[in-house]
């Protein structure tokens, strides 16, 4: 990595959705929740929803449905049809373990920051043994105010000890990427299926996965000579990808 006050010092990653496929299992989770109340689960209440704490996530399907449950029911509820999901169907997302490869081989620091609670990332993390590589992860037990406010990646910047705008951040959501945004940090939206629909706005880049060779390039990490994916920038602000929709990836 190119040593400059300039440069990008340190990454952080969202977990649920970018590092492993929770936000798929949610999303059934919901499904569920849902069916058995009647309605149904929409790709506009899923935007809504993702990323954010339970609580808050439970609130807004609440709201959007005049449901009768509270919050911390639908959370019981749910955590328990997402635990018999888990020991079968968690997966991490294709490209993470090659891009915590390569930055620990460039000496880049890296952390978690998540609106799940600690109990629930520390399990995830574990399961692939991952926690252990991370300097430290934050989650909705450590700050007042989680995603989508900027409070948690402000203190990720403190705690890693670089400006905001030196800290590289990955997001999969909407509202993550608002927080990572909002607190002043060069992100990096990476969308999946479950998140094609939503708005970036002020992502400095749109990757394909975390295997998108431009994640390293922003970072200054040499890498072998491959050829470049078909979903570069096109012009005009947007990269076309075979999943998804056509996304701005700078302000």
């Amino acid at each position: 990595m190119a040593d400059s006050e300039h440069s990008l010092q340190a990454v952080v990653f969202d977990l649920d959705g970018l590092m492993v496929n929770t936000e798929e299992l949610d999303h059934q989770v919901g499904q569920i929740l849902l069916e058995r109340r009647g309605r149904d689960f929409s790709n506009e209440l899923k935007r809504k929803m993702m990323g954010l704490p339970a609580a808050l996530a439970f609130q807004r399907m609440i709201e959007e449905h005049g449901l009768e449950d509270t919050p911390e029911e639908l959370q019981t509820e749910g955590d328990q049809l997402l635990a018999a999901l888990l020991p079968n169907r968690l997966q991490t997302m294709p490209g993470l373990a090659d891009l915590m490869d390569s930055l620990e081989k460039a000496g880049i620091p890296k952390a978690v920051a998540t609106s799940s609670p600690r109990s629930f990332a520390s399990t995830v993390l574990n399961r692939f043994h991952l926690q252990a590589r991370f300097h430290f992860v934050l989650t909705s037990d450590d700050v007042h105010r989680a995603k989508p406010h900027p409070d948690i990646y402000w203190k990720a910047a403190e705690l890693l000890g670089v400006p905001s705008g030196r800290m590289m951040v990955l997001e999969d959501s909407e509202n993550g990427c608002r927080a990572a945004v909002q607190a002043g940090a060069w992100v990096v939206a990476v969308p999946a299926k479950h998140s094609c629909d939503h708005r970036f706005c002020g992502a400095r880049l749109v990757a394909n996965s975390l295997n998108d060779p431009r994640i390293l390039l922003a970072l200054g990490v040499d890498m072998p000579p491959r050829r470049l994916p078909l979903d570069l920038p096109i012009g005009n602000g947007y990269t076309r990808s075979a999943s998804c929709r056509r996304f701005p990836f700078s302000s």
